[in-house]
């Protein structure tokens, strides 16, 4: 049974038979560990304060996946299903690369403040999304947002200097958690999805640029006079 209040339910069946579930959101750990407290390795860019937010969220949202697939070796082949939203997928690929859908996905409804713009992309989460799709969510969610602040009487910024710092910020989070999973010293496949996740924050960071080059084509009756 899964959580009512699951965005997406991954299971994964390994070579040798074993068998693991995974959701986002991820529940909260108990206890947690000293790796997750939030001074330790802290992203450059956070602006929590430890006396108010002791562990970092991010961290706090990886300890259950991590618990449950030490051991495991990134480049491991799996076979994992994944349920979201009424729709099913079953797929044969490495445990890094579950991992990288996964951990965007958790990281997006961890409560960290740098990735909390993320959540609704997190709502419509596609899971191994590629360069094309991923810079198509991320203006359709950022323009959504400036829309519907200015509905709400809000300033709102059209050009995408905003979306560009926001994958920027992500980036240091990524750098920064990938240090803090590197410390734990038992996250070897955590880090390299997190690796192939920053990987495509950097081609999206890149994309934005010049979306046309990318999408151009496909909005050619948007530029019909």
């Amino acid at each position: 049974m899964h959580a009512t209040n699951s965005l997406a339910h991954y299971h994964l069946t390994f070579e040798d038979g074993a068998e693991v579930s995974l959701e986002a959101p991820s529940p909260q750990p108990d206890p947690a560990p000293e790796w997750a407290r939030l001074e330790h390795c802290q992203c450059r860019n956070c602006p929590l304060r430890a006396e108010v937010t002791p562990y970092c969220p991010f961290a706090l949202a990886l300890t259950g996946p991590l618990r449950v697939l030490e051991g495991r070796r990134s480049f491991d082949m799996v076979k994992v299903s994944i349920d979201w939203h009424g729709r099913h997928l079953e797929q044969v690929t490495s445990l890094q690369r579950v991992l990288s859908s996964l951990i965007g996905l958790i990281g997006a409804t961890s409560g960290c403040p740098r990735t909390r713009l993320l959540a609704p992309m997190a709502h419509f989460h596609q899971p191994f999304s590629g360069a094309g799709e991923t810079l198509f969510r991320a203006l359709g969610t950022y323009f959504i947002g400036q829309y519907l602040r200015q509905r709400h009487g809000l300033s709102a910024n059209y050009d995408i200097d905003g979306l560009l710092a926001m994958y920027r910020a992500l980036r240091e989070v990524n750098l920064g958690l990938a240090e803090r999973l590197r410390s734990a010293s038992r996250a070897e496949q955590s880090v390299n999805g997190l690796v192939l996740l920053d990987v495509l924050a950097a081609e999206t960071l890149e994309n934005l640029q010049s979306p046309e080059e990318m999408l151009g084509e496909l909005f050619a009756p948007y530029l019909e006079t």
